[in-house]
């Protein structure tokens, strides 16, 4: 993972060891005339190039009064809260190359939540990928030290040392090429970064797939020589009293199947193991951060590929709980393992059930690439999207509407897996879909309330083919990793 190293000093940052220093400014019209006292030569500097401080911009400036070696502001906008210091230091992290050691200066924003923040940007905008190039560009810096007003708590420093590796391993996993990364190497990696962590990872192969009856990750991944997997890790802290389950879509690359995508269609499927990335790397960073709360995170991992072995559009699945499902477009192949997970968290009877997919591209033409689909239960919805807006994520809640269930019927099998040839609320019918595998809370006889549950549709936004803003650079995103992190440690107090 490259991430920067991110420390926090309480000395002022005029004695700074960096290289380099990436200060914030509000808007420079909206600051009052003795909050510059302290920078002799700064505003002035600022007015020269016409640097208004909006939210986003960013220069280079010149401010030998200050400081001898090279300054870069970062504009936080009319905002003075952690969001707008964290999309700041994000642009300046993400922007300023060329430097090994960062220094983040934070004259306007004195707040611990600012120190934090900051830390933070600097962290997500500063990730880079160990790139194949030959001659990989210019690097950003490896560390990173936020000068704060005052001491910064040591727990508060490691939640945010741990979000920070969350959202890099996530981007690390959904980067590395598909011929490096398929179903086994994915099982073997995720017992590779729990090691010396208090959890534990159980791996289900081929053989297991099929003695358990987990019929949808096994027809799914038939049509490749690569087997499916699906993993099982759990951090269970003694004294826990809540267990949150978390279900990915692990599909390492997906062609289609038969149902076979385009050409331009097929470009970045390597990503569509996005939601088995996520979960995963929620659970370590939960583990890491030490949250008295119990997490079960399955990664249902299998490469969708076209073959004599492959599922055929029309073929029947017999997916884990008995539940018959006919495959009408081998595409829609996520709602397929996923299927199998939820099946296999619900038979634990956990107190909340969370699913991350990259499952429709309906959810895109519902609500573009910058906001998550947030299908599920009310209250734990709720829930989640406060979780989400406290680390300024953006989110949207869809719903679950009755008068789609009669849709999901097959004529010879309980359900079908799509509505081929009707678009019409595609991301929703998904999601009934996915309800229909969540279990109950009664462990007798079925007759209990279902489990709360939530499903994200992060195909939307789990990648971003636009230009970079704030900390997030173009390419995978690591979207609702966050969020889940926040949503889960706070699960701990309910």
């Amino acid at each position: 993972m490259a991430s920067p190293v991110v420390e926090f000093s309480e000395a002022p940052v005029t004695e700074h060891d960096a290289d380099a220093v990436v200060m914030v400014i509000p808007l420079v019209s909206a600051t009052a005339g003795d909050e510059w006292e302290s920078l002799p030569g700064l505003r002035e500097s600022l007015e020269s190039i016409g640097f208004t401080g909006a939210a986003g911009s960013y220069a280079r400036v010149a401010v030998p009064q200050l400081f001898a070696h090279p300054v870069a502001v970062v504009g936080s906008g009319a905002g003075r809260d952690a969001a707008s210091v964290r999309n700041a230091v994000g642009v300046g992290s993400r922007t300023l190359t060329g430097f090994a050691t960062v220094a983040v200066a934070l004259p306007f924003h004195q707040t611990a939540d600012a120190a934090l923040a900051a830390a933070e940007g600097a962290g997500l905008g500063g990730y880079s990928f160990a790139s194949f190039k030959k001659e990989p560009p210019k690097p950003r810096a490896t560390r990173v030290v936020v000068h704060a007003a005052a001491a910064v708590p040591p727990e508060d420093a490691a939640r945010v040392r741990a979000v920070i590796e969350a959202v890099a391993l996530v981007k690390d996993l959904v980067t590395t090429p598909a011929d490096a990364l398929g179903p086994a190497d994915m099982a073997e990696v995720a017992s590779d970064l729990l090691t010396g962590l208090p959890a534990t990872v159980q791996v289900w192969d081929e053989t297991d797939l099929a003695a358990g009856g987990f019929g949808g990750i096994l027809g799914v991944g038939r049509g490749s020589v690569r087997p499916p997997r699906l993993v099982r890790a759990e951090y269970a802290p003694d004294g826990a009293t809540r267990h949150v389950a978390l279900v990915g879509k692990g599909i390492t690359f997906d062609s289609g199947g038969l149902s076979l995508k385009p050409a331009a269609g097929m470009v970045d499927m390597k990503y569509d193991m996005c939601g088995a990335a996520t979960v995963l790397a929620v659970l370590r960073a939960v583990a890491e951060i030490g949250a008295p709360v119990r997490v079960s995170a399955w990664l249902c991992l299998a490469e969708n590929m076209p073959s004599g072995t492959a599922t055929r559009p029309g073929d029947v699945l017999r997916i884990a709980d008995g539940t018959t499902v006919e495959v009408l477009n081998t595409d829609a192949e996520g709602r397929l393992v996923l299927a199998d997970g939820l099946v296999a968290a619900s038979r634990e009877h956990p107190d909340l059930i969370v699913d991350v997919a990259t499952l429709t591209g309906a959810i895109t033409t519902a609500l573009g690439t910058r906001h998550a689909g947030v299908m599920g239960d009310d209250d734990a919805v709720a829930r989640y999207l406060a979780a989400a807006d406290r680390v300024n994520e953006l989110a949207w809640q869809m719903p679950l509407p009755d008068h789609m269930v009669d849709e999901l019927d097959s004529p010879i099998a309980d359900l079908r897996n799509a509505k081929v040839g009707d678009p019409a609320g595609g991301s929703l019918f998904a999601g009934l879909f996915l309800r229909h595998f969540v279990g109950t809370r009664d462990n007798t006889d079925g007759s209990g309330s279902r489990i709360p549950w939530v499903h994200l549709d992060i195909a939307g936004v789990g990648m971003n083919k636009g230009a970079p803003f704030a900390f997030t650079d173009k390419g995978p995103t690591a979207a609702t990793t966050r969020s889940l992190i926040e949503f889960v440690l706070n699960e701990a107090g309910r």
